[in-house]
């Protein structure tokens, strides 16, 4: 489908409205992306025509909503080339499948085993690998980030050795928008026999993604970033991967066979979804990514990074704004200070202006230590967004900079 932004604006509601009396520019999409109406009415329709609970039932109801859940997970294989339906979990989010990874891998790790992580990671790629440090003796180990916000490559080789057992880093920080290597830095880390994880939470909305081509053991996403519901997402697992994953939880639908005095567990992915599973929420999922289908994902990257690069432009020369990682090879995030001015303060006084931008840590504090700050502000362009908007953003914080000056 020819990219046409305009167009595509008119299919999510919520854009049309106004904030303080001005039109809404949002600017927030890292955060939780706004939903088309195709998403929508998917939601609505499964609530309104053939809800029942999936897998158990054999009346009509229960067919067709497991026939909707069920499809839901073959169009997210397919968004991302995993080689079956069967490598695809569904989970709470992101965050809930890197804590899955973590604790079935937990039975593995020994105290003195290491596991490398970035300072560039989002919390929910940090903290899990502490409840093994904390719990199994692990040492984390750090790969830095360097000035523009890139990967210390020649660092993460020399940290690489017998005793690494697992990589865990982002595909796309959600702070810089800096893309990293990832199918190198999982090539890297096989050949050291260590298991790998990829956090794709900004990835995969921003980049063609090929779970084959990047090689990772997991990789790891939430629907809510990729125009779809909250409380759902995805881990993709290589066959063996998962197989080699205990249980994260029980309850029905996870197992095989209960008894007084044993149990056997379900094959993957059903092994991972203890319990009724979030299935309106799947179905808006599946909605999602066939709704992004119909686009040339490398088309949309290049119109996202034009919007970014009008903002730096027309923002270049003002010394009081500075830019958190600036290399190249990045995603429409724009993370950023003002001089004299709390991130929070910016952001409040851009939201008279009608722009929503996020403001804080972005749940990733060792990066604001790295680069010496507490707290930024973060605009983050998507599909929707506009030249127009681009332009609306940078008159607004130029005239919030004026009111600290």
């Amino acid at each position: 489908m020819a990219f046409d932004a305009e167009a595509i604006r008119a299919e999510f509601p919520i854009l049309s409205r106004q904030v303080n009396g001005k039109p809404l520019v949002y600017l927030d999409s890292a955060a939780s992306a706004q939903k088309p109406r195709a998403v929508i009415e998917a939601m609505a329709r499964a609530m309104e025509q053939s809800y029942a609970n999936v897998h158990r039932g054999l009346h009509t109801l229960a067919n067709e909503t497991t026939d909707a859940y069920e499809a839901a997970r073959a169009s997210v294989a397919r968004f991302i080339n995993a080689e079956s339906v069967d490598n695809i979990v569904f989970i709470k989010g992101g965050t809930e499948a890197i804590n899955l990874v973590a604790s079935g891998l937990g039975a593995t790790i020994q105290a003195g085993d290491e596991i490398i992580i970035s300072q560039a990671e989002h919390h929910a790629n940090i903290v899990p690998w502490h409840f093994l440090r904390e719990r199994q003796g692990a040492f984390l180990r750090w790969i830095p980030v360097l000035d523009d916000g890139t990967l210390d490559m020649e660092a993460y080789k020399a940290l690489l050795n017998d005793k690494t057992k697992v990589v865990a880093v982002s595909h796309m920080s959600n702070v810089t928008g800096v893309i990293n290597p990832v199918a190198e830095i999982v090539r890297l880390a096989r050949e050291a026999g260590a298991v790998t994880i990829i956090d794709g939470c900004q990835g995969v909305v921003h980049l063609p993604v090929d779970v084959q081509a990047i090689g990772a053991d997991f990789y790891a996403f939430s629907a809510h970033k990729l125009y779809g519901p909250t409380g759902i997402g995805a881990l993709y697992g290589r066959t063996e991967a998962l197989a080699s994953l205990r249980p994260y939880q029980g309850g029905g639908e996870m197992i095989g066979v209960v008894s007084m005095d044993r149990i056997t567990y379900a094959e993957p992915p059903h092994r991972f979804e203890a319990g009724t599973p979030p299935i309106i929420e799947a179905i808006g999922f599946g909605a999602a990514v066939e709704w992004m289908s119909r686009f040339d994902r490398a088309e949309i990257a290049a119109y996202e990074r034009k919007l970014y690069d009008r903002a730096v432009e027309r923002l270049a020369g003002h010394n009081w704004l500075r830019i958190i990682g600036e290399a190249e090879e990045k995603g429409a995030i724009m993370a950023f200070t003002v001089e004299g001015a709390h991130a929070h303060d910016v952001a409040q006084i851009l939201d008279r202006h009608g722009v929503a931008v996020r403001a804080g840590t972005h749940c990733a504090e060792p990066l604001m230590a790295r680069f010496g700050i507490t707290s930024s502000a973060r605009a983050s362009f998507a599909l929707y967004n506009t030249e127009a908007e681009a332009d609306v953003f940078v008159d607004a914080l130029v005239k919030a900079h004026s009111l600290f000056g």
